[in-house]
């Protein structure tokens, strides 16, 4: 990181980072440089360092200072897709034989890359409850590599604490892997608390806007660091130069943003605990929450997702799926405009029958930056 920015704090970071501004025109916000290759000053003379897009790309590379600062690492890198970031990571450090624990409600799309791809490479996984420190410990074993956690968690909102599972899987040897795209790093910094790699969908919060696919890695450990780099030249699922300016784009107004998203669930959450056709809310700012306090302290506020369970089953909860007008049936998460989904059926349908499988009347919401009132009164109407 730039020595200017190291002190600055979040929010400055988040417009400044990796944005200086452009030396020839001055432009305030990072080119888009939409190239393949770049003219070489002499057989090896590389200008700025740049040679080729897939190893690196000047907007890409703000991109990725930028996610470095907002997450106190020493290196982020970015990706095609979120998914794209986890294969990278998983390959950087996993070999044939090794050991992975999963959460216990992890994101689907995670749940299948590793069941059925990793898998056949001759990595074995077992399930743990992160939010208990004894099952995690239970889980380990003398060939696990990696402690995945997603905190909170996709998409019953299960939160671990960080700090202390990451102690755990140090004293085993082992590396913790934090999906924090649930969080941002506005709510929430996992390097901070000991974690080893944090990992986002930059889909969600990050791009904030529903018009761009891509993930990210972040480290604060250069040997990593430059492994990962590696890997993802490799590889090749980088970001493209228009995506990764799409992402700075939503990251400038990330905390603002999540300001908005976490008032609108709060109010939303409240609602939801008052009524008749809602038998659960899962949401860590609930006092009876069982990771409610633990959040509290890792975390500046609660996010905007908010899930919860329908009297009726599953038949009622897919019914008030397709009665919002205001939240918009679809999957993903983290735009400024309000989804719902029905998990079991949608976004975790591959973990069906699983140990990983969700409630049938589970329904999830990402809580947009909308008018408060008109997403009360949409899911009153859905609701009945």
């Amino acid at each position: 990181m730039n020595e200017q920015h190291s002190a600055e704090r979040f929010e400055t970071l988040a417009i400044h980072a990796g944005q200086e501004p452009d030396p020839v025109t001055g432009a305030v916000v990072p080119p888009i440089h939409q190239v393949s290759t770049f003219k070489q000053d002499g057989v090896g003379g590389l200008r700025g360092g740049y040679e080729y897009s897939r190893s690196a790309n000047p907007t890409r590379t703000a991109l990725e200072e930028n996610l470095a600062a907002l997450e106190g690492g020493t290196r982020g890198l970015a990706f095609a897709s979120g998914l794209a970031a986890e294969d990278c990571l998983l390959r950087t450090v996993l070999r044939p034989g090794d050991h992975v624990v999963l959460p216990d409600d992890a994101y689907g799309g995670t749940f299948r890359l590793i069941t059925k791809v990793v898998e056949r490479w001759g990595v074995a996984w077992s399930v743990a409850d992160t939010g208990d420190p004894a099952s995690v410990r239970a889980a380990l074993r003398p060939e696990t590599k990696v402690v995945w956690v997603e905190t909170p968690s996709n998409p019953l909102l299960g939160i671990t604490d960080i700090a202390l599972v990451a102690e755990i899987t140090r004293s085993a040897g082992a590396r913790l892997v934090v999906d924090n795209t649930f969080a941002s790093p506005y709510l929430q910094q996992p390097l901070a608390l000991g974690a080893d790699v944090v990992v986002h969908s930059t889909t969600k919060y990050l791009g904030g806007h529903s018009d761009v696919v891509g993930g990210a890695l972040v480290t604060a450990d250069k040997g990593l660091a430059d492994e990962l780099a590696f890997h993802q030249n490799a590889m090749g699922a980088v970001a493209g130069p228009f995506d990764s300016w799409l992402v700075m784009r939503g990251i400038k107004t990330l905390a603002v943003r999540m300001d908005r998203h976490s008032a609108n669930a709060a109010r939303v959450v409240e609602m939801l605990t008052a009524h008749r056709a809602v038998t659960q809310v899962l949401y860590p700012g609930l006092a009876e929450h069982p990771g409610h306090e633990t959040a509290a302290k890792q975390m500046r506020d609660f996010g905007g997702m908010v899930s919860f369970r329908v009297a009726g089953g599953e038949e009622a909860a897919v019914a008030v799926c397709d009665r919002t007008r205001v939240f918009t049936l679809g999957e993903s998460l983290g735009g400024v405009e309000s989804l719902i989904e029905h998990p079991g059926r949608m976004t975790h349908a591959s973990a069906a029958g699983s140990a990983l499988e969700v409630p049938g009347d589970l329904v999830r919401l990402s809580v947009g930056i909308e008018a408060v009132d008109d997403l009360l009164d949409d899911l009153a109407r859905a609701l009945g």
